[in-house]
């Protein structure tokens, strides 16, 4: 799974104890939040110790989706090749059209995201408690507290705010997010939203993010 992919990265890039790896230490916590089995946290830990375990290259791609939108796709692959084809392909197939590196990236910012249960304490107490931890906002929505932070600081305010909430999050991970969005109507919301899941069934793409909105009353249309 993308899941255990990534826990053997970790290990394999930064060694197999989460407490001195802290990529591994959010992987392994990010596992445990989607329920992945304890055994099954272990086997891709210890997959990374194996000597011939597979090879994955850490990638970033870049292109354009439909309505004008910007894309970063992030893959672990062990076969540099495949991965381009099959991702050039679901752009191509989907209205879209995959890029030079660097062609998109300079309209997001490269942050740290750590995402909370709104039940797991009162917004007021996450504001003032991520603040203090070094967090740059805060966000409450839909059950949820969304706090973002400097890539480099997302391990000590995850830490940090696991202990005031006296839980792990529900996730904690470096994404791209874009500080300007555009707002898509309903043809290039089901044209983008199409390409996206062509993106995220393939077995070497870990994330895609993109900088666009799409209003309610589209999402509404797009679910019926």
């Amino acid at each position: 799974s993308k899941l255990s992919k990534e826990i053997t990265v970790a290990a394999k890039m930064g060694g197999p104890d989460p407490d001195s790896n802290s990529r591994l230490r959010l992987a392994m916590q990010n596992a445990r939040s989607l329920s992945m089995p304890k055994d099954n946290i272990t086997r891709a830990v210890k997959k990374s110790e194996a000597g011939d375990g597979e090879n994955y290259d850490e990638i970033r791609y870049e292109g354009f989706g439909p309505g004008g939108t910007a894309i970063i796709v992030e893959s672990l692959t062990d076969n540099r090749n495949r991965a381009v084809t099959d991702i050039r392909t679901a752009f191509a197939k989907n209205g879209g059209n995959l890029g030079e590196s660097g062609s998109v990236s300079y309209q997001f910012d490269h942050v740290g995201e750590i995402i909370f249960e709104e039940s797991s304490i009162s917004a007021d107490n996450m504001f003032e408690q991520a603040l203090e931890a070094g967090a740059d906002n805060v966000e409450t929505d839909d059950n949820i507290h969304e706090i973002t932070c400097a890539m480099e600081d997302l391990n000590t305010v995850s830490t940090a705010l696991t202990e005031s909430a006296g839980e792990e999050p529900k996730s904690a991970k470096l994404i791209w997010k874009a500080p300007n969005s555009i707002e898509l109507d309903l043809d290039a919301a089901t044209k983008l939203m199409k390409m996206i899941d062509a993106l995220e069934d393939l077995d070497d793409v870990q994330n895609v993010y993109g900088n666009y909105e799409i209003p309610d009353a589209v999402m509404e249309k797009l679910g019926a």
